[in-house]
């Protein structure tokens, strides 16, 4: 018997790695985040599995299901939005399998930002602007954040943050980010990317908050900031395939 935690992506059940797909059409329980995992997602699992939506669960009945279907001898979906392994909250789920003793393996889905990313039809590292993605969330009323891991600490790099977990706390990441990204700076809310109601707003820093009042979101949003968020065409091309930049794959120049 093994316990799966399944990415079951940002929304959209297309999103859904084959691997995914298999294991949810196997188990005979399924145990999912209602609140975030589409039903199209776990309406895979077969017409007699033990379907349960952990929504509004606490970690310890989750596990007592996950432990009386390891006494049966049942393999176990456990479906988590996104990718299990950014703020899936899987680690403590994690310490309990191995304190009884019950086998698990992770399956990886497609993670918000990506989603995002795709949505809006851009790469987010853009050659001498950006190269580095910061993946982060506002503590909020979450778990407080780790001493180092703040927005202004991020800001100074330069690099494309994801911030998790903020779109009620638009006026602090303003006030936070300003200060090194600047007014104008590209912003990006991805409101339930991948589900059918998906909302992409665009702004900048500055008016960013305005417009997500607009359309009254306060919840399952994504925020992108950076300047690679830029629709700007005037960067330099990558010399991944530069004809003068010959590489182990392209050990010559080539000839022009």
């Amino acid at each position: 018997m093994t316990v799966f935690f399944v990415g079951a992506g940002p929304g959209d059940p297309d999103l859904l790695t084959i691997k995914a797909a298999k294991v949810i059409e196997a188990c005979p329980v399924c145990l999912y985040a209602g609140s975030l995992v589409p039903a199209e997602v776990v309406a895979r699992a077969p017409s007699d599995a033990r379907v349960m939506d952990t929504a509004p669960m606490t970690l310890d009945e989750t596990h007592a299901e996950i432990v009386a279907a390891h006494e049966r001898g049942q393999d176990v979906a456990r479906v988590h939005s996104g990718d299990p392994s950014l703020y899936g909250a899987i680690a403590e789920q994690i310490r309990r399998l191995e304190a009884d003793g019950i086998p698990y393996e992770i399956v990886p889905g497609v993670p918000a930002y990506a989603a995002a990313a795709a949505a809006l039809g851009q790469e987010l590292t853009i050659p001498e602007i950006a190269q580095s993605i910061v993946l982060t969330r506002m503590s909020m009323k979450s778990t407080s954040m780790p001493e180092g891991e703040t927005l202004e600490n991020f800001a100074r790099t330069g690099a494309t943050l994801a911030i998790h977990l903020g779109v009620r706390a638009l006026r602090e990441i303003e006030r936070q980010l300003i200060p090194y990204y600047g007014a104008d700076c590209p912003a990006v809310v991805a409101y339930r990317v991948g589900w059918p109601d998906q909302k992409l707003i665009r702004g900048t820093l500055s008016d960013l908050r305005e417009k997500v009042r607009d359309e009254k979101i306060t919840r399952t949003a994504l925020i992108l900031v950076g300047p690679a968020l830029s629709r700007a065409r005037d960067f330099r091309d990558s010399a991944l395939y530069d004809p003068d930049r010959p590489h182990v794959l392209r050990p010559r120049a080539t000839a022009r």
